[in-house]
């Protein structure tokens, strides 16, 4: 599940190849490498919630040339907005050719300049308590405060996302870091502490 993240900045290469100064679509779960790629080959990022249906009615609002779910979910304009397996590969199988390196190494390059947590599920018994605690205690030094789906607080070196489910008794968090792969690591390990509640 971790290196579908890496995958939607992959595609916002490819397709800002094809378009430049196109608009592309991303959750707030992880983003430093997708705001990265984007922002390098002149893209515009466009921040939206998780799910289906937020990020196709944001694509349509904004005219996105893609969208691109952390859970591997890819969405493009041209294909009707909706959810496609397949195109992604393809487009990957591009964009090795155009660049001459194997997946392993453009994945590889992006993991070490962001590394991240992918997302930790966790049982607790209140989501909603548990947000607003961590929110309390770590908000007052943190850089950036974004509520569009969870609590997101950016830090100079450091990020993360925690947001409750909308089905089940359970908490997701996604950590990320700016080339630190010991600091993404270590405030993971803080925040589960944090957060308790066992793995889901």
């Amino acid at each position: 599940m971790r290196a579908a993240y890496y995958i939607v900045g992959l595609l916002a290469d490819a397709f800002l190849q094809k378009e430049a100064g196109a608009r592309v679509v991303h959750d707030p779960r992880l983003t430093w490498n997708t705001l990265a790629i984007v922002e390098q080959q002149g893209g515009v990022p466009v921040q939206c919630k998780a799910g289906h249906a937020f990020i196709k009615d944001c694509m349509r609002e904004q005219d996105a040339i893609y969208g691109g779910e952390m859970s591997a979910h890819h969405y493009f304009r041209d294909f009707a907005y909706c959810d496609s397996g397949m195109i992604p590969w393809l487009l990957v199988a591009e964009l090795l050719c155009v660049k001459g390196q194997p997946l392993s190494a453009l994945v590889g390059e992006r993991i070490r300049a962001f590394p991240s947590s992918g997302e930790i599920n966790l049982k607790v018994d209140d989501a909603q308590a548990v947000i607003a605690r961590i929110r309390e205690g770590y908000s007052v030094a943190a850089v950036r405060l974004d509520e569009t789906d969870g609590l997101s607080l950016e830090y100079p070196d450091w990020r993360f996302n925690l947001r409750a489910s909308n089905t089940e008794p359970v908490i997701r968090l996604n950590v990320e870091s700016r080339d630190d792969e010991m600091l993404m690591q270590a405030k993971t390990a803080e925040l589960l502490g944090e957060i308790g509640g066992c793995f889901a």
